[in-house]
C-alpha cells in the first residue's frame, strides 16, 4: 500500500483550536489529520498545506464547532480556486445526510428484509429466516435498528453506519436496556428455587427434574437477553441431584435385597441410567427449544473438574450422547457448545484419575468437533480465575465480593462495540504516526459508545427480566424497584471493546507474509496492548467502575460487513479487501499453512491483553482414526494457550454415504461424491465463529462463507511433519505403527 508522509512539524506552526465540538455536542481534540484525510479524498494532497493555512486563519478561539470548520473548509477551497472540489465536498455532506435519513427509515429497511437482503436475513447463522418466529424477530429487529440509531448520540450512530466502529446487537439495544451474555448461577437457582411466569420451582429431588429446570431457565434467559448463556461446572452443579437419585435407589433396594454390596451395585446401575437419561434429555431439549428471538438459545456447557463417580458419570454421558448424535440419522448437535476442562493432575496425563474422561473428550472432538478445551492453569493465569466463557468466548476477569469471596456465576456482559482496525491502517497509508492519531480518535468514540451502552443497561428495572434480576440468574436477588446497577458496578460486570483484522493491519505496514516478522508481530501486539491499557484507564475514570475488557470479536457477520464497506471506500486491495472478508481478531491468516504449534505460538501473546474474550483453533484433516494426533496438540498447548477449538471434517451425506469434508462452492457446500446439498439428506457442520453452524440449513453472510472456504489445514494427512518436538513425532509414529 502507498505510504504517504505528513508534515507534523508544520502543524505546530499553525494557530489551531484545541477542541472540536461535533454536531451532536460531543467534544474531541481538534485534529488536523482529519482535514488532510478529506483533502486526500479530494485529490488535493499537494495543495493541503495551503488549504489548511487558509482554514486555520478562519478559525478563532480554542474551541470550534463542526459547522464552523465545514464553512471554513468550503470557503477556503473556493478562495483558492478549487471550485469543483468545494462542490464535491458540499455534495458529500448532502449525501451523508441523505444516507442518515435512509438508514433511519424503518420502511426502507423493512423492504430490504422482505426482499431477502442476505446482509439482514443471514446476519446470524443460528437463525432460520424461513421460520415465522425468526421472521417476527427480524421484523422487530429491523424496527429496533432504525429506532436505536436515533436513540444514541448521532456521531456514534454515524461512526457505526460508516463502518469506523460496529455497535453490536443494534436490533435489541439501545431500544431495550437488555444485557448481553452471562454465566447463569444454576447452583443457587436449583438449590433455592426460582420463579418463571406463574410457577415457582422448588429445588428438584432428582437429576431428571434438575435438567428439565435447567432447560426452562435457559429458554427464559435467552428471551431476556441478546447474547449467549453458559452453564459452568455443570457436572459439579448437577451431581447433588443425581446423589438424591442414588440415595432413593439405595433405600428402595434395601427393602428387597439383604446383601449391601448388591444393594450398592443396583443403586449405582439405576443412578447411571438416570444420569444418562437426564443428560440425553438436556441435549434434546436444548436443540428443540426456540427463544422469543426465533433461534436456538446460544448455550455453552462447561464441565470436567468433578472428581466423584457421579460427576465423572455426568462428564462421560455428556460426551457419549454428543458422540451418538441427534435423532434417527445421528446428526451433530449444534448446541449446547461443549467446553471440557483439562487440568494437570486430574485428567492431563495417563494415570491421572480422570484421564479416561479426557480420552473420551478427544474421541468426541474428532467426531463432533466439540468439546473445545479450557486449559485450567492458563485460564487462571490469563483471566485471574477459572471459569467457562460466557457464550462462545467472552470471559469474566477474576472478581471478589465485599466479603472476599470469588464470584464467577451470576455475572454478565453489558455489550460490545468493535473497532475497524484495517480501516485505520488503510487511512494511515502506512504512516504509523498517523495510524496512532486515527486510532486514538476511534478509541475515544468507542469509549463513548460503550459508556452509552452501560448507561442504557442500568435503566432496566428488575421487573423487566424477573428471572435475571429477581430469581437468581445474576446471583443476588433484587426486589421490584431496586437498582440493577448493583449487578454491574465495581467490576462485577464487563463491557467490551472488540477488534477485528490484525492480519490486515500487519499487511498494510509489512506486506501479506508478515507473520514471521518480529517487528510486525510486536507492532500488532502493541495495538492490542494499547487497547487493553485504555480499557483499564476507562474503568478507573468511569463513575460506576464497570470493567472495560478487551474482546477478540467473533466477527460472524462483521468479517463481511467491515470488508464490504471498506471495499466501497478503498477499492480492491490485494490481501486485504480483495479476499472479501477480514480475519477474525488476532488469528493467523487462514489461507496459510502453519503447523498447529506455529499458529498457536504466534497467537499466544494476544489473549494476555484481550482477556475479555478469545479462542484459538486449529484446522485438521479427518482425525477419527488418529485421535492421538489431536491429543499431542492438546498436551503441547496446555501451558501455552487457555482456550482451544478443534476444526475437523465431520460432514455426512445420507444419500450416498460419504463422510468427510463437503466441497465448497460459490453457492454453498455440497457432497463431493454425489453433489447433494439438500439439508434434509445431508449434515454439513462448520465452525462459524466460536459456535458451530450448519450452513445448508441456515446460510451465513458472504464474507464468512469466503473465510471458511479459504481455511487450510494446519496438519497434513500424514501429520508427522506437523508436530513440534521429537517427543511428539515419536508419539505419533508409535500410534501409526500400532494402527
Amino acid at each position: 500500500m502507498l505510504k504517504r508522509e505528513f508534515d507534523y512539524q508544520k502543524e505546530t506552526e499553525l494557530n489551531l483550536p484545541t477542541t472540536f465540538i461535533k454536531r451532536d455536542g460531543a467534544k474531541y481534540p481538534f485534529e488536523i489529520f482529519k482535514l488532510k484525510m478529506v483533502l486526500h479524498n479530494l485529490d488535493l494532497d499537494d495543495e493541503a498545506d495551503a488549504v489548511i493555512e487558509k482554514i486555520a486563519a478562519k478559525l478563532t478561539g480554542a474551541t470550534v464547532k463542526a459547522e464552523d470548520v465545514a464553512h471554513a473548509f468550503k470557503e477556503s477551497l473556493n478562495e483558492l480556486g478549487y471550485l469543483d472540489e468545494a462542490k464535491a465536498y458540499i455534495d458529500y455532506r448532502k449525501q451523508d445526510e441523505k444516507n442518515w435519513l435512509k438508514q433511519t427509515d424503518t420502511r426502507t429497511r423493512l423492504e430490504r428484509m422482505v426482499n431477502g437482503d442476505p446482509t439482514i436475513v443471514n446476519e446470524n447463522a443460528n437463525k432460520d429466516s424461513e421460520v415465522f418466529s425468526t421472521q417476527r424477530d427480524l421484523t422487530a429487529g429491523t424496527v429496533g435498528k432504525t429506532v436505536g440509531l436515533t436513540m444514541m448520540p448521532q456521531h456514534i450512530a454515524k461512526a457505526h453506519l460508516r463502518g469506523d466502529i460496529h455497535w453490536h446487537d443494534l436490533d435489541y439495544t439501545p431500544l431495550s436496556p437488555m444485557t448481553n451474555c452471562c454465566l447463569i448461577d444454576f447452583k443457587d437457582m436449583l438449590t433455592n428455587g426460582f420463579k418463571i411466569g406463574n410457577a415457582y420451582m422448588t429445588s428438584p429431588n432428582s437429576i431428571n427434574v434438575a435438567t428439565h429446570q435447567v432447560t426452562q431457565i435457559i429458554t427464559n434467559v435467552a428471551s431476556s437477553q441478546y447474547g449467549g448463556c453458559s452453564f459452568d461446572r455443570a457436572d459439579e452443579v448437577l451431581a447433588p441431584f443425581a446423589e438424591k437419585n442414588y440415595q432413593k435407589h439405595l433405600k428402595d433396594a434395601a427393602e428387597f435385597i439383604d446383601d449391601s454390596e448388591k444393594v450398592e451395585q443396583y443403586a449405582k446401575k439405576q443412578t447411571k441410567k438416570d444420569i444418562y437419561d437426564a443428560m440425553q434429555g438436556l441435549e434434546y431439549e436444548i436443540n428443540t427449544m426456540f427463544s422469543s428471538q426465533g433461534q436456538t438459545p446460544f448455550t455453552t456447557l462447561g464441565f470436567g473438574l468433578g472428581t466423584s463417580w457421579i460427576e465423572k458419570e455426568i462428564q462421560k454421558d455428556i460426551l457419549r450422547i454428543r458422540i451418538k448424535g441427534l435423532g434417527r440419522e445421528r446428526r451433530t448437535a449444534i448446541f449446547p457448545k461443549l467446553v471440557f476442562t483439562i487440568k494437570k493432575g486430574l485428567n492431563l496425563h495417563p494415570g491421572d484419575p480422570n484421564y479416561d474422561v479426557k480420552e473420551l473428550a478427544i474421541q468426541c472432538s474428532t467426531k463432533r468437533m466439540y468439546p473445545d478445551v479450557l486449559m485450567y492453569d492458563m485460564i487462571k493465569k490469563i483471566t485471574g480465575s477459572f471459569k467457562a466463557p460466557m457464550g462462545c468466548r467472552s470471559f469474566l476477569q477474576g472478581w471478589k465480593d465485599k466479603n472476599g469471596h470469588e464470584v464467577n456465576s451470576g455475572r454478565m456482559n453489558l455489550g460490545v462495540v468493535t473497532v475497524n482496525l484495517p480501516r485505520i491502517a488503510m487511512e494511515s497509508h502506512g504512516d504509523k504516526e498517523l495510524f496512532w492519531k486515527i486510532f486514538n480518535t476511534r478509541m475515544r468514540t468507542c469509549y463513548q459508545a460503550l459508556a452509552f451502552k452501560g448507561r442504557r443497561a442500568i435503566q432496566a428495572k428488575p421487573e423487566n427480566a424477573p428471572i435475571m434480576y429477581q430469581y437468581g440468574v445474576f446471583g443476588k436477588r433484587l426486589k421490584p424497584g431496586d437498582d440493577v446497577n448493583e449487578f454491574f458496578k465495581n467490576g462485577r460486570a464487563t463491557i467490551s471493546l472488540g477488534y477485528i483484522g490484525l492480519y490486515e493491519v500487519g499487511t498494510v505496514f509489512y506486506g501479506s507474509d508478515w507473520e514471521h516478522n518480529e517487528e510486525a508481530h510486536d507492532f500488532t501486539i502493541e495495538i492490542v496492548k494499547r487497547m487493553h491499557d485504555l480499557c483499564a484507564k476507562w474503568e478507573k475514570e468511569d463513575p460506576y467502575h464497570w470493567h472495560y475488557s478487551l474482546y477478540s470479536t467473533p466477527s460472524e457477520s462483521l468479517t463481511d460487513r467491515f470488508c464490504r464497506l471498506d471495499t466501497e471506500k478503498f477499492g480492491k486491495i490485494k490481501d486485504i479487501t480483495d479476499k472479501e472478508y477480514y480475519t477474525n481478531s488476532f488469528h493467523y491468516d487462514v489461507r496459510k499453512h502453519p503447523t498447529p504449534f506455529e499458529k498457536l505460538t504466534f497467537e499466544a501473546p494476544y489473549p494476555y491483553y484481550a482477556a475479555g474474550g478469545f479462542i484459538h483453533y486449529c484446522e485438521y484433516p479427518n482425525l477419527k482414526q488418529n485421535p492421538a494426533a489431536l491429543e499431542a496438540v492438546w498436551d503441547w498447548a496446555y501451558d501455552k494457550v487457555g482456550y482451544l477449538g478443534t476444526n475437523t471434517p465431520i460432514d455426512k451425506c445420507y444419500k450416498c454415504g460419504f463422510a468427510g469434508e463437503f466441497e465448497a462452492t460459490a453457492k454453498g457446500f455440497q457432497c463431493p461424491e454425489c453433489g447433494n446439498h439438500d439439508p434434509a439428506t445431508c449434515d454439513c457442520v462448520k465452525r462459524t465463529c466460536g459456535y458451530l453452524g450448519n450452513p445448508l440449513k441456515r446460510p451465513m453472510v458472504h464474507g464468512r462463507h469466503e473465510e471458511i472456504i479459504h481455511r487450510v489445514k494446519h496438519m497434513d494427512s500424514g501429520m508427522e511433519d506437523s508436530l513440534a518436538t521429537e517427543e511428539e513425532v515419536k508419539k505419533l509414529r508409535m500410534v501409526n505403527i500400532n494402527a
